[in-house]
């Protein structure tokens, strides 16, 4: 995983990794789905609106690779697969259910803030007018 921005401090490494896994909203919503029990791939991706089919699969791999769930292949014809939680993404669904509890709940405050500032600044913030300046993570 190549750092963005600049050189990130091998003790801000693993750190750097688990944001940038937990931090892609397919992610996010792939585990709180599976917080409800396992799923095969097409129920998954019906509930995980607007994911394609590659990006799906991707993301599976990668979070079976980081150890978050596993994946059950049943002997049918043809085969059933299914994904589940593993203990480790069950704990990483704790924070991240926090988290979209807090998204939820907070959303209207966060808007009512931006209208503010933008109210006060004279014109609304836009991707192009953000400041394109590198991220550096300050810990060592």
């Amino acid at each position: 995983m190549k750092p963005r921005g600049g050189h990130i401090s091998e003790s801000c490494r693993p750190i750097s990794e688990i944001l940038s896994r937990i931090g892609d909203k397919w992610t996010s919503l792939i585990i709180t789905r599976l917080t409800e029990g396992p799923l095969r791939f097409n129920e998954l991706k019906r509930q995980v609106h607007g994911i394609s089919q590659k990006v799906l699969t991707a993301t599976l791999r990668g979070l079976e690779r980081d150890g978050f769930i596993e994946r059950r292949v049943e002997p049918t014809v043809p085969p059933a697969v299914e994904y589940s939680l593993t203990p480790f993404g069950r704990e990483l669904a704790e924070p991240l259910m926090a988290l979209t509890r807090f998204a939820l709940v907070n959303s209207q405050r966060m808007e009512a803030a931006r209208q503010a500032y933008d109210e006060r600044n004279g014109t609304p913030f836009t991707e192009a007018s953000k400041p394109r300046r590198p991220m550096r993570l300050g810990m060592n």
